[in-house]
């Protein structure tokens, strides 16, 4: 059985890519070209503060396939990419990076793997990370697998947002609507029909990383609390083992004291002690802490993102612009 595409969307979140966006728009385009399906290109300017969004429009004027959804601030990558799916019409729906790590030409592969049937989702995944270093790339390695298994999520290992997803799978994800969004972990809790697609990636073609490790300390972060209490579960036991080994202690001084007299512990071994379970409390407030402040966003109900203008495909009827992040209906 084979899928037929009849729109094909591809959603592109930049934030300050004025370096980068020329080629990938060109090379993009020249892959758009070679496929035999209707086609709308999806630009999401995510604040971006140098001219990236003035390059963004110039492209939407030339050409009648290409929207641009301008946010009103840097919302960051999962709320970008969120708005690009919101408004993204198509049947089957591409997610790629601007700054050509993932090369523009694979969707052409992506497209062949959908229309074989069988999948609802084609995923690339990493067999290479040109340009990265070795800290960055052992990082990664482990934290895929980490939080893996701390999740209990399938969630594919050295996969990034480049992804191809058809229509149902892209109204389901639409319905997670949480404001601290770890999108690969919610790509994988969907579900549906899931196939790898391998591939090399790229060196940037210019400019450099917006993720420093500080960011991607965070971001992990991110992914674990958004997918597991298991931190604080791992709290808990921490804290029931340092009792139970504390009240051992305990009974080991005073039956050494009643059975041979030795002197209680001094002022040395007391201020370890106190420091020790001082430090293991406030890891364990943090821990709560970081659940709590996640709780206390999603009780707020903000949007996820506010648009500042809409550039629809010259072809298509306008799409208004939506503070909530609901696609308007037609």
């Amino acid at each position: 059985m084979t899928e037929q595409i009849r729109l094909l969307s591809i959603v592109v979140p930049a934030f300050d890519e004025e370096d980068v966006i020329g080629e990938f728009n060109r090379r993009i385009l020249d892959t758009l070209r070679e496929l035999s399906c209707e086609h709308e290109l999806i630009y999401v300017n995510d604040g971006s503060r140098d001219r990236t969004p003035d390059i963004l429009r110039g492209f939407a004027q030339q050409n009648a396939n290409i929207a641009l959804v301008d946010l009103s601030r840097n919302f960051g990558k999962e709320a970008a990419m969120t708005a690009g799916l919101d408004h993204a019409s198509g049947d089957v729906v591409v997610i790629i990076d601007a700054d050509l790590q993932d090369p523009p030409e694979l969707i052409r592969e992506m497209v062949r793997m959908y229309a074989a049937g069988g999948h609802d989702v084609i995923y690339a995944q990493r067999t290479s990370r040109s340009g990265e270093t070795f800290v960055k790339k052992a990082s990664a390695h482990l934290f895929y697998r980490f939080i893996g298994r701390l999740t209990g999520i399938d969630i594919p290992r050295d996969t990034g947002d480049f992804r191809l997803m058809n229509r149902r799978s892209v109204d389901a994800l639409l319905q997670l609507r949480e404001r601290h969004r770890f999108m690969k972990g919610l790509f994988a809790w969907i579900g549906f029909r899931q196939a790898a697609m391998p591939y090399d990636r790229d060196p940037r073609f210019a400019g450099k990383s917006k993720f420093n490790y500080w960011r991607l300390w965070n971001f992990s972060l991110e992914g674990i609390t958004s997918f597991t209490t298991a931190p604080l579960k791992i709290a808990a036991y921490v804290g029931l083992f340092t009792s139970v080994v504390a009240a051992l202690y305990g009974i080991g001084i005073v039956l050494g004291t009643l059975l041979f007299g030795n002197p209680v512990a001094g002022y040395p071994s007391l201020l370890v002690v106190v420091l020790f379970l001082g430090g293991l409390q406030l890891l364990t407030l943090g821990i709560i802490g970081e659940y709590l402040g996640r709780t206390f966003n999603e009780a707020k109900q903000r949007p996820l993102y506010f648009v500042r203008e809409i550039v629809p495909c010259r072809d298509q009827n306008p799409v208004p612009a939506r503070t909530d992040g609901v696609v308007a209906p037609e």
